[in-house]
């Protein structure tokens, strides 16, 4: 836990110090103790926003990364498809061997990329 969390032993020294000190600086107790709760549900919140963005930056990075990679594959795919048809008669297992291997990459990418977001 960090420094700015606030654990049990803190409310029983607060209490402690009350009983020492009486009721006369029960009211600079409870406002110290309120500005050390508020310190810790600052830095908390603030850790959550932080691994949120990241989480947002990530996962865009990721989508584009696989939109470029589904372009890539079109224009990759499409030479590969002319050559062999217009070379040689019976080509078509060729073709289809060749953009099974296409989609398989693209469905292994989206994979990681949908994986890694669901894993936060």
């Amino acid at each position: 836990m960090g420094d700015e969390e606030v654990e049990r032993a803190d409310v029983e020294a607060l209490l402690a110090a009350r009983r020492e000190l009486g009721s006369e600086y029960e009211k600079e107790l409870v406002e110290s103790f309120a500005a050390r709760v508020e310190e810790a549900v600052a830095g908390r919140t603030k850790a959550v926003a932080d691994r949120d963005r990241s989480d947002l930056r990530d996962a865009g990075a990721g989508q584009i990364r696989q939109f470029v990679l589904g372009v890539v594959s079109l224009g990759v795919g499409v030479p590969i498809t002319i050559v062999p048809m217009v070379a040689a008669d019976g080509a078509l297992p060729a073709v289809g061997i060749a953009w099974l291997g296409i989609a398989a990459v693209n469905a292994a990418h989206a994979s990681a990329v949908n994986g890694r977001a669901r894993r936060r």
